[in-house]
């Protein structure tokens, strides 16, 4: 082969290599070039923004089936005099409800956390994640990354609420509890919420793969194959 069908050749591989590593909107030429990781990025902002904004409405966490938090473990387990309190299903709603309530300022806390990480964090083999079958799997990949950072961050904010909330049945339930504390009990609320805020960005995610056109985002348009 001659030095020049080499080069040629050279070019037209390191072409194909590119295309796979950047789209571009087809036909707009408006617009420029992006690298999947971007596209990755942006996907869970917009889920991300979207998932705080129907948790941090009011009810956000209690109205919801998707994020909903049950009662801790360590009071939905416990019998003898708790029992006597929590009489029927409507005392317990209410009791659930208050810890739900509680998840707004942990919410708010977290929310930046999250921005940051998607910001920052490292994204391997975006491709997989943007063409794979599982259509949170870009969520899944972040709370992953993230660990229990964000449970770390909402512990001190349950705790806090837990010490100053006015609901007599809150204050009934803790004093009746034995040898479990205020941090035990804002721990468990923490991990619960943990998992419903990526529940909720996990929801979003699945809708803008459903329906990217809805986002008149040309980039995310253009990373699901949308022209």
């Amino acid at each position: 082969m001659s030095q020049g069908s080499m080069l040629v050749a050279r070019r037209t591989m390191l072409g194909g290599m590119t295309s796979l590593a950047v789209l571009s909107v087809a036909g707009c030429a408006s617009y420029p070039a992006f690298s999947l990781e971007e596209a990755v990025r942006r996907l869970l902002f917009l889920s991300t923004d979207r998932a705080f904004a129907r948790l941090l409405a009011p009810g956000g966490f209690w109205d919801d089936q998707v994020t909903r938090m049950a009662l801790p473990e360590a009071i939905g387990n416990r019998g003898g005099v708790l029992a006597r309190i929590l009489t029927g299903p409507i005392v317990k709603d209410r009791l659930q409800r208050a810890f739900n309530d509680m998840a707004y300022d942990a919410a708010e806390r977290a929310a930046p956390a999250v921005t940051d990480a998607v910001r920052t964090i490292g994204i391997r083999n975006a491709l997989a994640l943007l063409r794979g079958s599982d259509p949170m799997g870009a969520t899944a990949f972040l709370h992953q990354e993230m660990g229990t950072s964000l449970v770390e961050i909402m512990v001190p904010e349950f705790g806090d609420a837990i010490r100053v909330s006015r609901d007599p049945l809150v204050g009934e339930v803790l004093s009746a509890l034995t040898g479990v504390n205020v941090g035990g009990i804002a721990n468990s609320l923490a991990y619960e919420a943990d998992n419903a805020i990526f529940r909720a960005i996990g929801r979003e995610e699945a809708a803008i793969r459903a329906d990217p056109r809805s986002t008149n985002d040309p980039l995310l348009m253009a990373a699901f194959g949308i022209k």
